[in-house]
């Protein structure tokens, strides 16, 4: 039977030290799952807010047409900072018997975020674009 004296109630050392070991593993997996967690929290916001950007900027080019694009690049202004886009038009070659590259344009739109686009999110695009002056 233990001895029950006040000398004898208490933690050896050992017993704290052991616990403040297992403390310190806890809060430093804890810290590193929120600051996983945030970093996630950030990149879902950016791949959302940068699609609807996409989107938009590519509803613009659609309506003007791929000849008409003037600017190549820019920023959303006030209302988005540090996002940034650029615009990049290539040929489409098929080929088919068919030449669609004459009637096909392919338009990248291409969102970024952060001073050195530590985020990117590209939108790809195919736009028909008829002959112009046949048979009108």
């Amino acid at each position: 039977m233990r001895d029950k004296s006040p000398e004898h109630n208490g933690f050896t050392l050992l017993e704290v030290m052991i616990a403040v070991a297992i403390i310190a593993i806890a809060m430093t997996a804890l810290l590193g799952s929120q600051s996983q967690s945030l970093s996630l929290a950030s990149e879902a916001k950016f791949r959302t807010t940068a699609a609807l950007l996409a989107r938009g900027k590519m509803s613009g080019i659609e309506m003007q047409g791929a000849d008409a694009i003037s600017e190549y690049s820019g920023d959303f202004g006030e209302d988005y900072p540090g996002y940034r886009w650029s615009i990049s038009t290539d040929e489409v070659n098929s080929g088919d018997k068919l030449d669609l590259s004459d009637y096909l344009k392919q338009v990248d739109v291409t969102v970024s975020w952060g001073p050195v686009a530590k985020y990117t999110y590209t939108l790809r695009h195919f736009l028909y674009m008829p002959p112009t002056g046949q048979g009108q």
